[in-house]
C-alpha cells in the first residue's frame, strides 16, 4: 500500500474555540479506517477540513502528495474525495435516479444524457437499488435513502470516501446491509475513512481505529487494542472505568 491521505498538525479554530488541535494521520490507499470519539471531539470538523467545506486555521492536508488545504469542496471532490453527512441530503422533487446523475453531472468525468443514466443505474444497482431508479426519492425508506446517497457518493468516482455516521439508526437487520456494502467498498479498493459511534460496525469493518477527545488524537492504531486503550476508555466512560 502507498499513503493516500497525510494530515499534519491540522487545526481549527472557531473564535476561542480550538475544536480540532493539531492533529495528525495518514491513510493508506485501500484502507477503512475508524475515526472515533465522544461527541463534540471534533470527528465531523476533521472530515469538513479534508472535504473542503471548512477551511483550516492551521496545518495541511495532502492528497496524493498534493497539498488540498483549503480548496474549495468542489475541486476536492474533482480530485476524488466524496463524502455522506449525518443527515441524508437527499433532492426529495427529483428521481433516485436524478439524485444520481447530478453527481454525475458535475463529478470527475461529467457524464450527461444516456451515459449519465446507464453509469447512474449501475451504481444504484451495485448499493441494492435496482429497480428503484424512476421513484420519487422523498417516498424512500431511510435505509434506502442511505443507499442512495452511497450510489450518489460513488458516482462521483472517488478514491476517498469520508462516511459521516451513515450507520447511525439503522436497525439490526439494516446495520448488517449497511457493513456489508461498505466492505464492497473495500473490496473495490476505495479508501474508506468513517465516523462512527456503533462499535459492532467499527470491529467488523476497520483494522485501524483513530480516536479524537477534545480536539486531540488520543489513539491510533489496531482497532481492537485502541478500543482497550486506558485513554480511550476514560474519554467513553470516565475514570471510574478506565
Amino acid at each position: 500500500m502507498s499513503e493516500l491521505l497525510a494530515l499534519t498538525g491540522l487545526t481549527k479554530r472557531f473564535g476561542g474555540l480550538t475544536a480540532v488541535n493539531a492533529v495528525s494521520f495518514s491513510l493508506e490507499r485501500g484502507e477503512v479506517v475508524g475515526l472515533l470519539g465522544p461527541n463534540g471531539s471534533g470527528k465531523t470538523t476533521v472530515l469538513n477540513m479534508i472535504s473542503g467545506f471548512l477551511p483550516p486555521t492551521g496545518g495541511r492536508i495532502a492528497l496524493n502528495g498534493e497539498a488540498i488545504s483549503g480548496l474549495g469542496p468542489n475541486r476536492i471532490a474533482r480530485k476524488g474525495v466524496a463524502r455522506t453527512f449525518q443527515l441524508v441530503r437527499a433532492l426529495p422533487s427529483l428521481t433516485v435516479a436524478e439524485n444520481v446523475v447530478t453527481a454525475l453531472a458535475f463529478g470527475r468525468r461529467k457524464l450527461w444524457g444516456k451515459a449519465a443514466h446507464e453509469a447512474a443505474q449501475a451504481h444504484l444497482a451495485a448499493v441494492g437499488l435496482a429497480g428503484r431508479a424512476d421513484q420519487p426519492a422523498g417516498s424512500l425508506t431511510y435505509i434506502d435513502q442511505k443507499r442512495m446517497e452511497l450510489a450518489r457518493a460513488l458516482a462521483a468516482e472517488p478514491e476517498l470516501l469520508l462516511l459521516d455516521e451513515w450507520l447511525a439508526g439503522l436497525n439490526p437487520t439494516e446495520l448488517r446491509t449497511g457493513i456489508d456494502l461498505i466492505l464492497s467498498l473495500r473490496e473495490r479498493g476505495i479508501t474508506v475513512l468513517l465516523v462512527e459511534h456503533v462499535m459492532d460496525a467499527i470491529r467488523a469493518l476497520c483494522g485501524r481505529a483513530i480516536v479524537m477527545n477534545a480536539g486531540r488524537k488520543i489513539a491510533d492504531g489496531p482497532t481492537a487494542e485502541t478500543l482497550r486503550d486506558p485513554e480511550v476508555v476514560r474519554a467513553y466512560l470516565g475514570d471510574g472505568h478506565a
